[in-house]
């Protein structure tokens, strides 16, 4: 397979949103079976607590721009939410409807209330009064958006350094763009710039700016960098001109450079929802075969399974208990095959995960002109340790119920704080913790709840 490029005109075409918004009259009708429930549940199993009955309310007497408001209060990520949330693990799961018909379809409501708010370019919050307060907000990403815009409406002066270009992390550029549109990210991001945060990208803290300087400047930072790219399988063949990561490969959907799989048999390592992207991307990059491979079984799989329904309905294939051992190349440096070994299940003596061991003699050859690496992600380590904060193998460490670290003048939300047993790796759950950690600054700083 020679590496060519497939047209923008193509990408947007094949990578167009699949679900289509709700119509007026359906939302309405929608919003008039809900019950509003006293005490309701959805509003408990929602991670940022958005008032949902509220809001369902609103639409019902087609007073959109409150419902948008209602959202958007509780979760300054409750646009892309309403695309990317497990709404049937969470809200929608607790209906109480869901014993007699079905759930309301909350997911569904919410966007159709914040798409209004995009498609009207509303600016839904002001900034409160200057408090005189400075904080530093390392990362652009959902949770430090939602801290950023938290304190901003508390008065604080907030200051965001993003790496990238663009601000948004994760929804800008790691989810596809045939469940959530980049357009509709960025003006989660203006809705955060227009309370007056500045927001500096193409800025590296640490190497642009001093860890020391940034200090001396602030009184409080959030640190909400998230994870970085996609760790190597330690196998032969992964330096060859057709090995991608994952995340790599998202992005370059969402920037207009995504490679031309047409024809290609893709071989996909890994189980994740980021896998599952990554699967789902490649059809739409013109893949004849796609296979994902994981060393354990549908039951240990940790993507949603709307993720796993939707990806076998593109016509991804699975091969579960299998591991890839190494990818062979031809003469010219492309890939041409993958070896690989069937698994088995032992249980782990610690009563962890089953731990996958080899089966002996059981090792095979796939036929595959390129593989796509999603085994989980590394951490920003040099720029975890450079601020000296407590950390485990980069998770860093926090007071859960105010997000401060070990040092009392940083507070860290989102992504670098997901892992060992803390927490789901979810857009929803990093809006929240970015909240809280503004609550707790707030708190700190200005001495009130």
């Amino acid at each position: 397979m020679s590496r060519t490029f497939i047209s923008v005109d193509e990408l947007k075409r094949n990578f167009a949103e699949i679900k289509p918004g709700m119509r007026p009259k359906e939302a309405q009708e929608e919003s008039n079976r809900c019950l509003y429930c006293y005490d309701a549940p959805c509003i408990n199993a929602c991670p940022t607590g958005i008032n949902i009955p509220s809001f369902i309310k609103r639409i019902a007497s087609d007073n959109i721009k409150g419902a948008a408001r209602t959202i958007m209060d509780a979760n300054a990520l409750g646009a892309s939410c309403s695309r990317v949330c497990p709404t049937v693990e969470l809200c929608e799961g607790a209906c109480v409807l869901n014993h007699s018909s079905n759930p309301i379809r909350i997911g569904d409501l919410q966007r159709y209330a914040t798409d209004w708010a995009i498609q009207k370019n509303q600016q839904l919050f002001k900034a409160g009064p200057n408090n005189g307060k400075k904080v530093a907000v390392i990362g652009g990403g959902p949770a430090g958006l939602a801290a950023a815009r938290e304190l901003a409406r508390f008065g604080f002066i907030v200051s965001i350094y993003e790496a990238r270009s663009l601000a948004g992390g994760l929804n800008t550029y790691g989810i596809v763009s045939f469940r959530l549109p980049q357009e509709v990210s960025l003006w989660e991001v203006e809705q955060v710039r227009q309370l007056g945060v500045e927001i500096h990208t193409g800025v590296k803290v640490g190497e642009d700016v001093t860890i020391d300087n940034l200090l001396d400047q602030v009184d409080a930072v959030v640190l909400a960098v998230g994870m970085f790219r996609v760790p190597m399988l330690g196998i032969e063949g992964e330096d060859l001109a057709d090995v991608y990561d994952a995340i790599e490969l998202v992005e370059s959907t969402k920037q207009g450079e995504a490679v031309d799989f047409h024809n290609a048999k893709v071989a996909v390592i890994g189980a994740g929802n980021t896998a599952v992207d990554a699967a789902t991307c490649s059809v739409r990059l013109g893949a004849k075969q796609v296979k994902m491979l994981y060393r354990r079984t549908r039951e240990e799989m940790t993507a949603y399974d709307f993720e796993y329904e939707f990806a076998k309905q593109d016509g991804v294939e699975f091969r579960w208990l299998t591991a890839p051992t190494r990818i062979i190349g031809n003469a010219e440096g492309r890939v041409v095959g993958l070896e690989c070994v069937r698994m088995r299940l032992e249980d782990d003596k610690d009563g962890g995960r089953p731990r996958p061991v080899a089966i002996a003699g059981s090792e095979f050859t796939m036929e595959v002109d390129a593989v796509v690496k999603a085994i989980g992600q590394t951490r920003h380590l040099p720029l975890i340790e450079s601020l000296q904060v407590e950390h485990r193998h980069g998770v860093v460490k926090v007071d859960m119920d105010t997000f401060q670290t070990s040092n009392p003048r940083i507070y860290a939300a989102g992504d670098v704080i997901f892992g060992d047993g803390k927490g789901e790796a979810m857009v929803v759950a990093a809006s929240q913790q970015g909240k809280l950690a503004a609550h707790a600054i707030y708190k700190q700083l200005i001495g009130e709840e």
